[in-house]
């Protein structure tokens, strides 16, 4: 069909028009969640999707690196995509967290921009994330692509040096992959010129906007080339992103891909009931589980103090949010990833643009603020088609707010009444006993202090759950019981 018969096209998932399914299978409303938007765009019906990496119109040199990492089959975003983005079609495309959306843009921009030469400071392809971990596994993820083709890129990111991204600027890198903030103070630097960017991608869109970037996108879309290609990815679409969609998309082909079809195919969600007596011991057992978990915490000073608790208790734990510098962030990732670290504590600054390999939990020790949260934070696992599960410790005065949440994100939920200890909690977590010897120690951990620090923003906050000191001192009680249970057990060889 021409590219001038046109047709309103709404959001439906998997442009099949059936109803969308979450993870495991479970139906979803047929509505977007509340306060998202179809946007009412005008687009072209989109070609047939791509079976194989083989059918697509791509370098020689793309389709063998592919053909070397084992990937042949592209998955629906992909498919979906790739056709049209390859074509130079503007691309909205939707799609869950660990969809594959990275190689959906990242192959057509590489292919788009294969045998072409950048003049310094002037990149001709550029893809804007939200935040410094993204922007780093974007990296990551099309380097061997891009070194096939001899495409230079750069990383432009905060908390880096800014004279070495200005020289690999200077050098002539092809395509940039940076942060809006920091690609900003190089423009204003005039270390960089955005007016040779043909092809302009914005990955998580939905989540720059709720971080704020919203003024410096346009401010960096109005630079970039008017008659280039842009794309635009997200796993949510609400009013902020429609509205880029409406000011910066010409005649996009909208992809909205059903999660049940592709990359989320078992994620299982539960929603552990317990008392605030009880939280602190909960996630510790949690945290203690053979294998890698991720566990969200609202705010930095709580991620600390857990951390400090669980190096305490034996288990190998790191914290990660948005007071560690950009180094001590990349560490104690690339020790995650190895194994060296087995419980990443962390907060909203994880819940994008990571990647782990085999990650089959994560923890919401402190629930999300929203169901947007709540799918970032849980896309963390069952990515790229494996399996995994979400878990979120709910509190008595939480458990409306929660269901809302939920209902919000179209996921349905198990929910159970737990304590800690029991075997319900280790049959839905791998939940075990701490092994109580510190970290790099060989003597027992020590006691935590009845109502003292380690417990305070640990469901114990007053307005949360109306927990105060007599809720800590029963939670210290109980984590002492839990490890000298788990001495006795030792000691009988159990």
């Amino acid at each position: 069909m021409s590219r001038s018969a046109r047709t309103n096209d709404r959001l439906q998932p998997g442009g099949q028009g059936r109803p969308d399914t979450g993870p495991g299978g479970t139906e979803l409303r047929s509505a977007p969640p509340e306060g998202e938007l179809t946007p009412p765009v005008t687009v072209t019906p989109a070609p047939p999707a791509a079976a194989t990496f083989g059918e697509l119109d791509m370098p020689v040199a793309l389709l063998e690196t592919l053909t070397d990492r084992g990937l042949n089959e592209p998955f629906p975003i992909q498919a979906a995509t790739l056709p049209d983005s390859l074509a130079g079609r503007d691309v909205l495309g939707r799609g869950r967290t660990g969809s594959g959306k990275t190689l959906a843009f990242g192959l057509a921009l590489l292919a788009r921009t294969a045998g072409q030469r950048a003049e310094p400071r002037k990149p001709l392809a550029l893809i804007l994330v939200p935040t410094r971990e993204l922007a780093q596994q974007v990296t990551e993820a099309l380097t061997p692509y891009a070194r096939s083709l001899k495409v230079r890129l750069a990383t432009v990111v905060g908390g880096m040096s800014i004279g070495r991204q200005a020289g690999a600027l200077r050098d002539g890198a092809e395509v940039v992959v940076a942060t809006p903030g920091r690609l900003t103070d190089l423009v204003e630097r005039k270390d960089c010129r955005l007016d040779r960017v043909k092809i302009t991608v914005l990955d998580e869109a939905d989540q720059m906007a709720d971080m704020g970037f919203m003024p410096q996108v346009t401010e960096l879309l109005d630079q970039v080339r008017p008659d280039g290609q842009r794309m635009l990815f997200s796993a949510t679409l609400d009013r902020d992103v429609d509205l880029l969609v409406q000011r910066y998309l010409h005649d996009p082909v909208v992809h909205s891909v059903d999660p049940s079809a592709g990359a989320v195919t078992t994620m299982e969600h539960h929603v552990l009931q317990v008392h605030g007596a009880d939280k602190y011991a909960t996630a510790t057992e949690i945290a203690a589980r053979d294998g890698r978990v991720i566990m969200f915490l609202d705010t930095k000073h709580a991620v600390d103090q857990f951390t400090r608790h669980l190096l305490s208790s034996g288990v190998k734990a790191a914290a990660l949010h948005g007071g560690k510098s950009q180094p001590q962030r990349t560490h104690t990732l690339d020790r995650f990833k190895t194994g060296d670290v087995t419980t990443l504590v962390a907060t909203n600054v994880a819940a994008r643009g990571i990647h782990v390999d085999d990650l089959d939990l994560v923890v919401n020790v402190d629930p999300p603020s929203d169901h947007k949260d709540y799918l970032h934070r849980g896309g963390r696992t069952a990515r790229a088609g494996e399996s995994g599960s979400v878990v979120t410790l709910v509190l008595p005065g939480q458990r409306r707010d929660m269901a809302r949440l939920l209902s919000d994100a179209g996921i349905r939920a198990r929910i159970t009444q737990v304590r800690s200890g029991e075997a319900e909690l280790s049959r839905i977590t791998g939940a075990q006993a701490p092994s109580g010897v510190p970290v790099g120690g060989s003597a027992p951990a020590e006691r935590p202090k009845r109502g003292g620090a380690p417990f305070r923003g640990l469901g114990t906050r007053p307005g949360r759950d109306g927990g105060g000191e007599s809720r800590r001192s029963a939670e210290a009680r109980r984590i002492a019981e839990a490890r000298k249970a788990a001495r006795v057990r030792r000691g009988a060889g159990g």
